[in-house]
């Protein structure tokens, strides 16, 4: 199995002025391939600090990704870096120069400037690869076994050059295996239980692997092997994903490209009915999740954001009595928002969440975190009360994810 390596190249990133987001999109990317990612590394527009990196990258890693610094100024590094630790010249090559460089500018009508000529330097005998989205065409080095891509670093330039040029590369090399991966949706439950209830699993899987993947209010499984055929591959995790789904199937929401809210819709859709949210400390986000999905217009009827008890009670009908009573984060409260949604809006299921979102607010009886949710349709109320861990942010994200999850109960009960 190839071993790979992810260097991003580029001060702004340690500054923390740009997230450096290709870390996790070519990861992704190569465990599909089945090429195992050992290091991410960022480093300046530094020269020695990135040749020692390229050196070092070289003695452990077979396939060596490096993004950014392919710019024509001074302190774009990366080719000469490149070649100082591979210890080969740079020579400028007035082929790639007309067939890479200078096309972008006749296509925006503009003349090169001086400085545009380094984004030609070859390194040693390495391969350009084309970016017809900007001025900086990639390079493919082969040195002493090790493969390396140096990529540009705006992510609309460096997706598209690395899904049409550096990815049939590593497919030759990776060879004719193919790569399957079936990817279980877990809620409810949190990495730590998955992984003692899978213990057994993890220390003997070889081939599928079992990887445990820890996302904001929920789990994720993915299941990869490798084959001659795909149908091979399915056929070696099917006992492994039935064994799973007798340990955590209670857990499982959906399996592959799904999310909580893709599987709500389509389970609201089959049953054609409609719901609309009553949301509180969640501010809108809940509905945020649905209408991210084209045709959410079919299921979704609206929401109330009934931040205020003032907007609760005269929007949603919720008495003054009860938020005197109980207080607006309350099981009381929730359930009358998520009927009142539903009187008010004409739904089949009215979904109503509130909760203290943080980081003030909190008290001993109501700690930060703690948010109710209810779930209002014809055979009456149920609600789920929960005290999330987190930031405030954390906390929004997964109280509408529980709201999801409820409402997916309701569907499916």
């Amino acid at each position: 199995m190839l071993t790979a390596e992810l260097i991003a190249v580029g001060t702004e990133i340690l500054l923390g002025q740009i997230e450096n987001t290709h870390a996790r999109y070519l990861s992704e990317e190569l465990a599909k391939l089945g090429v195992s990612v050992y290091f991410h590394s960022v480093v300046g527009d530094n020269m020695d600090r990135l040749t020692e990196l390229v050196k070092l990258a070289l003695t452990r890693s077979q396939v060596i990704l490096i993004t950014g610094g392919l710019g024509p100024t001074g302190d774009d590094v990366t080719r000469d870096a490149v070649a100082d630790a591979c210890g080969v010249a740079l020579q400028f090559s007035a082929q790639a120069y007309e067939q890479h460089v200078l096309p972008y500018f006749h296509r925006i009508g503009k003349e090169p400037a001086d400085v545009n000529r380094r984004q030609a330097l070859r390194i040693g005998d390495a391969e350009f690869l084309p970016n017809p989205r900007g001025t900086a065409p990639g390079q493919y080095v082969r040195h002493e076994g090790r493969h390396l891509f140096l990529l540009p670093g705006p992510p609309l330039e460096m997706r598209p050059m690395f899904e049409e040029t550096v990815l049939p590369r590593l497919l030759n090399l990776v060879g004719s295996a193919v790569i399957f991966s079936r990817v279980l949706h877990l809620y409810g439950i949190g990495e730590s239980d998955v992984e003692s209830m899978l213990l057994d699993l993890l220390k003997t899987q070889t081939n599928p692997t079992i990887a445990p993947l820890a996302s904001e209010g929920e789990m994720v499984l993915r299941l990869t092997a490798r084959a001659t055929t795909e149908d091979e591959a399915k056929a070696l995790i099917a006992p492994v994903e039935k064994e799973l789904m007798q340990r955590l199937g209670d857990y499982v929401y959906g399996f592959d490209g799904v999310s909580l809210a893709s599987v709500v819709f389509e389970a609201l859709r089959n049953r054609q009915k409609r719901v609309a949210f009553a949301e509180s400390c969640t501010g809108g986000l809940l509905s945020s999740m649905l209408v991210d999905l084209p045709g959410s217009s079919e299921v979704f009827e609206g929401s109330l954001i009934s931040y205020s008890d003032r907007v609760k009670a005269r929007e949603l009908g919720v008495s003054e009595e009860l938020l005197r009573t109980y207080g607006a984060v309350s099981e009381e409260v929730a359930r009358a928002m998520a009927e009142g949604v539903r009187t008010v809006l004409h739904t089949d299921y009215g979904v109503s969440v509130t909760g203290i979102a943080g980081p003030g607010g909190g008290t001993v009886d109501k700690p930060v975190g703690l948010v109710y949710v209810a779930v209002a349709g014809q055979e009456g109320i149920r609600v789920a009360r929960k005290v999330f861990p987190g930031d405030r942010m954390q906390v929004r994200i997964r109280s509408a994810k529980l709201a999801l999850y409820q409402l997916l109960q309701e569907l499916t009960r």
